[in-house]
């Protein structure tokens, strides 16, 4: 155990406080000390941070209990012992009482290290059981909120769905080039940014229904920092430092991409006056240890993303709520609040892990650890524009909200399909018996009154085995009641989705059968 630690001597004796440290360094213990014997000289040596108080209990100006008490009310949890030629049992008693943790008499100091021992190791289980409180504190503060954020999400995903789908048909169908259609184009814009908002409350909330792969860290922090660059100012000297054998991993390339922003981007608000910001890459193998420390699992090999900057840093009671959703030191109308609580929420998803320290005046830092996925960095399909396809097939649409279920069933109109409407599960079943032979396709909600999608489609795969299904849902928990399905050949439809995007999935879904 022996080790470098401060220890503070309060002793009226030069020869008795030398003893004490000749004892501790006999021991093995590199110390760093400090002496002193009144009550103010105690009280300035408090500004330093001590691993151990070791007090006389008699002295000329103040007793061992009045700097007892001064030490506890500057500090409740550093270990005191006191040791003294002449204390009583009585008083002995009185002093564990009031916060010391054990004494020593001057004629037995040979009980002195193994006390010493024994109050550090016995001090270092009483912090770990605090970061292990702390942590779990915050983990249960963070699904509770989360699960509301997600809850409020998803609703606010169907209401923007519904708006998103009136507003593109609406455009289509207004003169080109007319004051009309231009409203409607900006209704849909606006929807789409009302939609993006929705995406950081369910970052926070662990709602995102991922589409991982294998990717490569660096790359996509080259790809993020070619479009922020111009964002961040060139008051910002910008370094970007990435590891040259950096490991792949697992992950959703989007969603990765946002905490990079997010990050960035919060660091770029903390330097309104300039500075410097660096984004590393690195490997890291995280043993048991500092898993245990930081309440985190499982030990394994890891890829780091660290961002940091020269801004105004934070104080420890700031730090403490940087992660929750609306929390924001800056003034009003200059931030929602949520970029910090969507990457913690986007790393956690991801089986991650975020660390950070900061100082006031000297800036900030953030560790994001995300596991090692394995294999070769695949590549991003090249997003492109497309019209939207059209058929005649015929389509059981079934959702429960009623703006969605009529904006999803004129759109599916408006593309030439008939369309079968149930508002529940069970009533999407009844509409199947009746027209099992007519239905080319199931478009459901995960969740529905009743019977969720996945109930309902388990009971129509045992009328007609193969039948082509959307499952459309914008929330991660719904989608993980979808268990094999997906594997099968499911397809999942995030909401809120457009006219072109259902077009596409629509045709897809329809050239092939799910697998029973």
């Amino acid at each position: 155990m022996p080790g470098s630690i401060r220890v503070l001597v309060v002793e009226d004796s030069e020869e008795d406080a030398a003893l004490v440290l000749r004892l501790l360094r006999q021991a093995g213990f590199e110390v760093d000390s400090g002496c002193v014997d009144t009550a103010g000289g105690l009280t300035d040596a408090l500004a330093k941070k001590w691993d151990i108080v070791i007090s006389d209990h008699s002295l000329p100006q103040f007793s061992g209990t009045d700097a007892l008490k001064i030490v506890r009310e500057n500090d409740g949890d550093v270990p005191f012992i006191f040791v003294s030629g002449n204390i009583g049992e009585d008083v002995a008693t009185e002093a564990m009482r009031t916060g010391a943790q054990d004494y020593v008499l001057k004629s037995n100091l040979k009980r002195l290290v193994p006390a010493v021992q024994r109050e550090l190791r016995d001090c270092e289980e009483r912090k770990e059981r605090k970061r292990l409180q702390r942590s779990v504190e915050q983990l249960q503060k963070f699904e509770v909120i989360g699960r509301l954020v997600g809850g409020i999400a998803h609703d606010f995903n169907n209401m923007i769905g519904a708006i998103l789908g009136w507003a593109e048909m609406g455009a289509a169908e207004a003169r080109p080039d007319s004051v009309l259609q231009s409203r409607f184009v900006k209704i849909r814009e606006q929807s789409l940014r009302a939609g993006k908002l929705t995406a950081q409350l369910l970052g926070f909330a662990g709602g995102h229904v991922l589409q991982p792969r294998r990717v490569d860290l660096n790359s996509l922090v080259h790809e993020e920092m070619s479009l922020l660059r111009r964002i961040i100012g060139e008051d910002i000297e910008v370094k970007v430092r990435v590891a040259r054998d950096l490991r792949t991993t697992l992950a959703d390339p989007s969603q990765i991409g946002q905490v990079i922003m997010n990050l960035c981007l919060n660091a770029r608000d903390a330097m309104e006056k300039g500075g410097r910001l660096v984004i590393e890459t690195q490997n890291a193998e995280l043993d048991a240890d500092f898993c245990r420390e930081h309440g985190f699992e499982p030990p394994g090999s890891y890829v780091v993303l660290t961002v940091t900057d020269t801004g105004t840093g934070m104080d420890a009671a700031t730090m403490e709520r940087i992660f929750e959703p609306f929390f924001t030191t800056k003034e009003i109308g200059k931030g929602t609040g949520l970029g910090l609580a969507t990457v913690y929420g986007i790393v956690k998803q991801h089986s991650g892990l975020v660390l950070v320290n900061s100082e006031l005046g000297k800036g900030t830092s953030f560790q994001i650890y995300f596991p090692v996925g394995g294999g070769i960095h695949e590549t991003a399909e090249v997003a492109r524009d497309f019209k939207p396809l059209r058929g005649t097939e015929t389509i059981l649409l079934a959702e429960d909200h009623p703006g969605l279920q009529e904006t999803a069933q004129e759109m599916l109109q408006e593309l030439g399909y008939h369309v079968l409407v149930a508002s529940d599960g069970k009533k999407a079943l009844e509409l199947f018996k009746k027209n099992a032979d007519r239905i080319d396709l199931i478009i459901m909600d995960v969740v529905m009154p009743g019977m969720s999608g996945p109930e309902v489609y388990a009971r129509i795969s045992e009328l007609r085995e193969g039948i082509a299904v959307i499952f459309t849902t914008g929330y991660a928990p719904e989608a993980k009641a979808l268990g094999s399905m997906l594997e099968k050949g499911a397809t999942i439809l995030k909401k809120p989705y457009s006219l072109s995007i259902l077009s596409q999935m629509v045709r897809a879904a329809l050239g092939h059968q799910v697998e029973v």
